[in-house]
């Protein structure tokens, strides 16, 4: 092992123009495995995370703090996009219970997830192996850590799939889950902070009890999410401002766009909010704001950043499969088969149907929406913030640490690919299934 790690390059090495020839190549590659991906009926996107792990580049030695900094880009546009397809007029009749799913959704199926974790990694559900040799219970805080990742879902590989069906998905359906996506990103960070501002270890929280610990963090959290709310409708505004002011052709709003995204998210942080927050809000606010220009419209402005999206979703995806090592999976598929089982069958079910009775849809489909909960880019990007988490978990032994944080990537990759692949190939079929067996009534 030393042997082979010292013929390892680092990436400083490997000259720029075979960097770009490289990059080039893959995104190439990307594009070829999206289409014939979409042909045999799963997400495009699970083609993309393929074909970076058959590529694998582990061996380049790219740091996970280098990816997470990427990644932090890549999550500020993606929820920025989000809001700007959060479209509240088409879900007008139902937004209270869109909110309750993405929202109450997020922290139920986190809990239930999360507890079920630790239950699969324990002796009682027959010691699956972690490889931490002797010790074979997972730590509460990495596994509520874990499933907080797992809480956001994707809407974008969802639709793709059901394109296929077409008009037998219900529109008003579509329209929930849409919503749905791009409201539960915020509401998954949120719970990803929540998790590890209980679970860490506070420096100066040594003398606290309990009951002040959480204060402070309940505290810290009420304080991240007004003043993102505040300063993401701030932002929101001017971006308004701007447009009336200076936009003077429509292909000048990718500018405004990516701008607003990344100024919101910064002046944000350092004012101690949540960026995360304020940049969903300020997208939120430009979507449904009405401009001097009339070709101003929120299908214009998801129009001119629509390619930037989907460019973030591919590079998540490629840097999660180029850089995580497919051997580092095998001693967690257990575990990651038993939490995406765990997912699909109990955790998400569980957080849709606990607000029935809120709901105005029907029971066959509000089964399509529980199934309908594919985890895609925010899961992934999080993955690599886990481990960075880890080690300062409180109770942790710090030998045990390094394997904890891989095994804990490793999971939340398993899980993500499972669920790409089970539920994009069976969700044609029960679409077909349910809407044949419904009412006339069913397509909205």
């Amino acid at each position: 092992m030393p042997l082979l790690a010292s013929l390892q390059p680092h990436l400083a090495s490997v000259p720029i123009e075979m960097q770009v020839l490289f990059i080039g190549a893959v995104y190439l590659g990307s594009l070829i495995i999206s289409h014939y991906s979409i042909r045999i009926g799963i997400p495009a996107i699970l083609g993309v995370l393929v074909l970076g792990l058959l590529i694998n580049i582990n061996a380049l030695n790219v740091t996970h703090e280098e990816v997470e900094k990427l990644q932090l880009f890549a999550l500020a546009l993606l929820l920025f996009y989000a809001g700007l397809k959060t479209d509240l007029k088409a879900i007008r009749g139902f937004l209270n219970y869109g909110l309750m799913l993405a929202v109450g959704g997020v922290a139920l199926s986190t809990l239930v997830l999360g507890v079920g974790l630790q239950w699969l990694g324990s002796n009682d559900a027959g010691a699956i192996q972690l490889g931490l040799g002797q010790a074979h219970a997972m730590p509460l805080g990495v596994a509520v850590l874990i499933a907080s990742c797992l809480g956001s879902t994707d809407t974008g590989p969802t639709v793709s799939v059901l394109r296929q069906v077409g008009r037998l998905m219900p529109e008003r359906v579509r329209h929930l889950l849409e919503f749905e996506s791009a409201v539960n990103d915020p509401s998954a960070l949120i719970s990803f902070e929540i998790c590890t501002l209980l679970f860490v270890a506070s420096p100066g929280g040594a003398g606290l009890s309990n009951l002040q610990m959480l204060d402070t963090v309940v505290s810290g959290l009420i304080q991240q999410f007004s003043s993102g709310l505040l300063l993401g409708v701030v932002f929101g505004f001017l971006a308004r401002w701007v447009i009336n002011r200076f936009v003077d052709e429509k292909e000048q709003l990718l500018v405004v766009a990516m701008s607003i995204a990344f100024l919101t998210y910064g002046f944000t942080h350092q004012a101690g909010g949540s960026g995360f927050v304020a940049v969903y809000v300020a997208g939120l606010f430009m979507a449904n704001l009405h401009y001097r220009n009339p070709e101003v419209n929120h299908e214009a402005l998801q129009e001119v950043l629509a390619p930037f999206n989907t460019m973030t979703e591919i590079s998540i995806f490629l840097l999660c499969g180029l850089l995580v090592n497919p051997m580092d999976l095998t001693p967690n598929l257990g575990l990651g088969v038993g939490a995406a089982l765990l997912l699909m069958l109990v955790a998400r079910p569980v957080s849709v149907l606990c607000f029935q009775p809120w709901s105005p849809f029907s029971r066959r489909e509000s089964v399509l929406i529980s199934w309908c909960g594919m985890r895609g880019a925010v899961p992934l990007a999080l993955s690599f913030k886990v481990v960075q988490v880890i080690p300062t978990l409180r109770g942790v032994p710090a030998d045990l640490t390094p394997t904890l944080a891989a095994n804990a990537q490793s999971i939340v990759f398993i899980v993500v690919i499972l669920n790409l692949l089970i539920e994009g190939l069976s969700l044609p079929p029960l679409c077909r299934w349910l809407n044949g067996r419904a009412a006339p009534g069913l397509s909205s």
